[in-house]
């Protein structure tokens, strides 16, 4: 596949949204956003990636996403697609400090709902507290490596999820800066039940086919939340893959569970880790289409997307 891998693996909007791609500068990295849909839309909407993932990957969802009527930014974070700087030194702390910066430079007077993939759930969740500039967070996935049952998860062997944060620890200096594969550390062969999807994913080498820092690994398995969710404050969707064969619906809930703010639990039905695959993919938009009409405080077109329009009946 070149750099259309991704394009097919979901069925388009019927209206096509207009695309264009900027660079941010940010701590002496150039930061690539992919926009879709209209700049002046009522409500805003930054997707947030995961590990293995990028802006291209997320393409296909976002668009229909933007066919809701809103405008939605994907960064590239750094490590991943585009955005490609200091890829040895790159952190987790990177990750949360540069997505709180991004909101904050490009908040206005209109409402922004976060939206967040695998890990990009928590690191949603994170910069919607952190900064009080979201009115709603969606999230697949909400994972939590302070909790021993998604450490033991995300890796691809149980026992290696449980000694990862111990053994990555000796990992200081020069080691922390030594980039293995994704797989390496990351189920990935379960990012998808699709099998296309899972080649798409691990073909591309600015994605789930690339190379993480060691010192990534280890910042984010030695993570520790800002605002603990008993405090948490900003309304909170789970949009789950209920056929995840990753990270099961249960890691997320044992989140979820502890959120003081107003939550929602939506189960994508069919869906894997990735989710692409219909009726879910439907329920996911139908799920981003209430929260947006809510935040924006009337209802929102479908754009013209059928798919939508009937999962939201």
């Amino acid at each position: 596949m070149g750099p259309d891998r991704y394009a097919g693996l979901v069925r388009p909007p019927s209206v096509r949204p207009p695309v264009s791609s900027s660079v941010w500068r940010w701590d002496d990295v150039d930061v690539h956003l992919l926009r879709l849909g209209d700049p002046d839309a009522r409500v805003r909407v930054v997707l947030l990636h995961g590990a293995g993932g990028n802006a291209a990957a997320l393409r296909p969802v976002a668009e229909h996403v933007s066919a809701l009527g809103v405008h939605v930014t994907v960064p590239d974070l750094p490590g991943y697609g585009k955005t490609r700087a200091r890829d040895s030194r790159v952190r987790y702390g990177h990750w949360q400090r540069m997505t709180a910066d991004l909101l904050r430079a490009e908040d206005d007077d209109r409402p922004l709902v976060l939206m967040g993939a695998s890990m990009g759930g928590l690191l949603a969740y994170e910069a919607a507290e952190v900064t009080g500039l979201a009115a709603a967070v969606v999230a697949t996935c909400l994972l939590d490596p302070g909790d021993a049952a998604v450490r033991a998860r995300l890796t691809w062997h149980p026992l290696m999820g449980r000694v990862a944060g111990p053994a990555l620890r000796l990992l200081a200096g020069p080691l922390a800066s030594v980039r293995v594969p994704v797989r390496w550390v990351a189920d990935m062969g379960h990012v998808a039940n699709d099998p296309s999807v899972v080649r798409a994913v691990l073909g591309d080498p600015r994605g789930g086919g690339g190379r993480v820092p060691l010192g990534w690994m280890r910042s984010f398995l030695e993570l520790r939340l800002a605002v603990e969710p008993e405090r948490a404050r900003t309304p909170l969707v789970l949009t789950h893959p209920a056929e995840d064969r990753w990270t099961p619906v249960a890691l997320s809930r044992r989140f979820l569970d502890r959120v003081a703010a107003p939550t929602e639990v939506v189960l994508l039905d069919r869906c894997g880790h990735f989710p692409v695959e219909e009726p879910g993919l439907g329920q996911l938009l139908a799920a981003v289409r209430r929260t947006v009409a809510a935040v924006a405080g009337r209802d929102v077109g479908d754009g013209g997307d059928e798919a939508t329009a009937d999962a939201a009946r």
